[in-house]
Parts: C-alpha cells; structure tokens; sequence
C-alpha cells in the first residue's frame, strides 16, 4: 500500500504541475460576465465564441485562474444594457421578459462553470489521468459520472446559442427589438437537454453508493482529497457537486414559468408553455423510471440473498429417497420474487421464539404473502474484496449481510396474506418466558385450520405496532384487489326473458 501511495501521490503532483502550466491569462467580456477561459478547454468549442476579437478587453497578464473567474455574474440585465448603451424605449414588460431570460442564460453559465466544469476537468479528467499511469484502474468512470461528458457538451451548446443571441442583441445597436430567445430555447429543450440529464440522473443513486464503497480504500481517498482541496471546488465535496444535474433540471421548469409569466406575446407564451410542459413531463418520467430501477435493484439483490431449502431440509417430517429427489422441481425464487409480480411493503428484523431457543429472523412483507426467513451471517475469509455494488434502498441489516456474505434461509413456505392472521400478544402471558413487545402470526389452511405459528418479538413496542399495523393493512389492500378482480370475472345475470 505504501508503494501505491507513494506512487499515486507522484503522479498527482506531475498533473498538479501540468494544470499551473497550461493556464491563461486573456481577459474575456461576456455581457456582464468576465471570465478567464484556459486552453484545457479548446477541445469543448470554448475559445471560438468567448475569444471573439470584439470582446477582449485587454490582453495584459492577470492573475492566472483556472478554468473560469466570474466577476459580473450577479449583475442585473439593467445594468448590462447600460454598460454597452443600449437603453431604447422598450415596454416595461419587454425588459422584465428579458430580465427573465437572462438570469436563465447566468444560472446556466453558474451550472456549467461551476459544476460540470469542475466535475470533468479536476475529478474525471484527473481520474483519466491516474489511469493512464495504471493507478486505480478498477474505479469505473461511468458508474461514478455517468454520462458527464454529454452533459457537458449539451450545456455548452445551450450556453453558446444563448450567448450569440445575447451578444446580436447586444450589438444591434437598436436595429432588433428584442431577442430571438425562443428558437434557442426550443432547439434545446426539444432536444438532448432533457435526455442527458435523464440519463445521469438514473445513474445517480448507484454512483452516490458506488462513490462511498470506493472511499474505503486509501488510495481513491488520497485522489479524493487531492481534487476537493482544489481552488475550483470552492470548499465543495464531490457528492455535492455530482447532485447539481438534478437540482438543475427540477430548477429549469422554475425558470421558464418565469419567462413565460413575464411574456405578452400568445405564440410565445403557448411555445414557452410546451416547453415547460416537455420538462415536467420528463421529470415525472424520470421519477418513475427511477422507482421502477430501484424496484428492480432489489429484488435483484432479493433474489440472490434469500435462500430457498428443498422441502426435505425444510422440514424433517418429509422423508423423500435421494432417488427420487430429482422428481422436485427447484423453486422458480427469480418469479416468486419479481419485480414485475409483487411489490415489498415492509420489512425488518425481529426474534422467533422456539421451544429451546431464541432465533434471529428476518420478515418481507410483500402485496401478497409473508415470508419469514433465518439470517445466517458469514464471515468473509482475509484477503477478500467487496467491489460489488448494493441497492442503496436495502436496510442497513441487509446491505451489512450481503458485504459478509450472509444469506436469508426461507423458515416455511409463503403466508399468502388472505390466510394470514395477526394477534397481539398480553405482556402477562409471555413475561415469564423473557419475551417482550411479542405478538402472534397464524398460517391458516383454506378451511381454516392452524398449519403454522409464529411467536414474534420486536425490539421496541413501536416497532410491533408497526409491524401489526403493516401487516393488517396489507391483508386489506389485498382482500380488496381479490374482490374486484372476482367481481370483473362473475358472469353477467340471465336475462328475465330466458
């Protein structure tokens, strides 16, 4: 470890050098918004429209920056139209349209200077670069930034349009009214702005868990470190700096009410109004998308950690020859347990008290049974990494379980709910047995006879309330889809005439 250390930390201060001798010092002049753009940002398209000859102010040394310095950014539209003289008589509702549309335009230019920027160019660039020279080759650049690299490109487009626009209405010298803002903002809007983020965003639950498995290593610590103690970060840490993509795009439908608020023309308002409609509906899209992935996720971590025992293991009652075991068909758990099937409502830890002992369980209520399951915890032999990835949505008693390589062992068959039935439990009556906070669950046959029951404990008498509480409602929600669907099934009444 020492030696990769040693290693990593040489490497960083080479790209540290590489950084402070690639700077620039040109003095850029947006409209209201100085900037010092360096040339790590020639690839991204930057220099063709910030170094216009029409713009630089000078060219004198200057302190070097990097990439960017705003100074100007939190200026009124007001006072920018009165740096360059330009103050016709305009309609009041005309300026605060355009007041509008500008704090649009600099939250972009804050959106993508500050965080996408910083994102790319000090923690995924410098990631690259660590590769290149065969330190943390395992650290998978998607899962952590997704798609970055588009996000950035489609912020940059967005901002140069906008900016053209800006610096024509600027430079019009009175010829042009008003701004032609509305064809920058449907070609963006109707195209890969929305997608890109959707993308990233989906992304984002894995790569928040992803990034705090990778910092318990030393060596993605040292690398950490390095790039949030950069001048660019402003004191941000990368997992605040990797959430901006969605605040963003939950803050653009924000930003074009206000423009449309503020807009009089009616076929402006009707495009503004559709577009604000087109990113809302990608957000809903979005939430449910990332509902269903999470879903997904962890019934797939379901799947792998709930162990299903043949009947014979379950349950000692059943002699079945090893010559006839291969008549038993292994239990389907990837349609028992299916997102598509069911979904889980509760679960949590309890104690099974049996006759000689007290067992350790672990209870999935789902939509439609109980399943009551043994946890077994395994320690992991020295030596062996964890680089897989866990649902973040898991309990913490489950995420701890599968990193130890621990399983749930299926105690019985499933409760179906409508054979379920829940009582409580007098603390009197189970006091001299040591059991607090206990109730009783019943498995009850179609005739309702007693197959099975189950003395639970919970840790807390909130924690048993929760569970009865759960667990009642989820029998009604049930009983009352089986009604409705026997119902869509009776067949219609005979007619009086037959």
């Amino acid at each position: 470890m020492g030696t990769v250390r040693s290693d990593l930390s040489v490497a960083l201060q080479h790209n540290s050098g590489l950084y402070q001798h690639r700077r620039c010092s040109v003095v850029v002049n947006l409209p209201g918004l100085e900037v010092f753009p360096g040339d790590l940002l020639v690839p991204d398209g930057v220099a063709s429209y910030l170094c216009h000859p029409a713009l630089l102010l000078n060219s004198e040394p200057k302190k070097t920056r990097w990439p960017f310095s705003k100074k100007g950014v939190d200026k009124t539209w007001e006072e920018v139209l009165e740096r360059h003289e330009k103050l016709p008589s305009e309609p009041a509702d005309l300026r605060k349209q355009q007041e509008a549309v500008w704090e649009l335009f600099t939250s972009e230019c804050t959106y993508y200077l500050d965080h996408l920027l910083v994102l790319k160019m000090v923690f995924m660039n410098t990631l690259k670069y660590l590769q290149n020279y065969e330190c943390l080759l395992d650290v998978d650049l998607w899962r952590l930034f997704a798609n970055l690299e588009e996000l950035s490109q489609v912020s940059l487009g967005f901002l140069s349009c906008f900016f053209s626009t800006i610096k024509d209405y600027i430079n019009s010298s009175g010829s042009a009214s008003s701004m032609d803002f509305i064809s920058v903002l449907s070609k963006h809007f109707r195209g890969r702005l929305c997608q890109s983020h959707q993308i990233y965003c989906l992304n984002y639950t894995s790569a928040i868990f992803y990034l705090e498995s990778l910092r318990q290593r030393e060596d993605f610590r040292i690398y950490l470190k390095w790039c949030e103690r950069h001048d660019q970060c402003k004191r941000l840490h990368l997992p605040e700096l990797l959430v901006t993509p969605l605040h963003r795009l939950t803050r653009y439908p924000l930003l074009l009410k206000n423009i449309w608020r503020r807009s009089t023309d009616a076929g402006e308002k009707i495009t503004i109004y559709s577009l604000k409609e087109k990113v809302e509906n990608a957000i809903r899209d979005l939430e449910g998308k990332v509902k269903w992935l999470d879903n997904f996720q962890k019934f797939r971590h379901l799947q792998e950690i709930i162990v299903w025992p043949p009947l014979w293991d379950r349950d000692k009652r059943f002699f079945i020859p090893e010559y006839l075991k291969h008549i038993f068909k292994e239990h389907m758990t990837e349609n028992i347990l299916s997102p598509a099937n069911r979904n889980l409502l509760h679960e949590g830890k309890l104690t099974l008290a049996e006759s000689t002992r007290f067992l350790d369980v672990y209870l999935f209520l789902f939509d439609d049974f109980l399943l009551i399951t043994k946890t077994k915890h395994t320690k992991k032999k020295l030596g062996c990494s964890d680089t897989g990835l866990v649902c973040p949505s898991l309990t913490p008693e489950l995420q701890a379980m599968i990193k130890e390589g621990g399983s749930c062992t299926v105690l019985d068959q499933p409760i179906p709910l409508d054979r379920l039935v829940v009582k409580n439990i007098d603390p009197f009556h189970v006091s001299v047995f040591g059991l607090r906070n206990a109730f009783l669950l019943q498995h009850e046959n179609r005739y309702q006879q007693c197959v099975a029951a189950f003395l639970l404990q919970a840790q807390t008498e909130t924690a048993k309330k929760t569970w009865m509480a759960q667990i009642q409602m989820a029998t009604s929600c049930f009983m009352k889809r089986y009604e409705t669907k026997k119902s869509s099934f009776t067949l219609p009444a005979e007619s009086s005439e037959i």
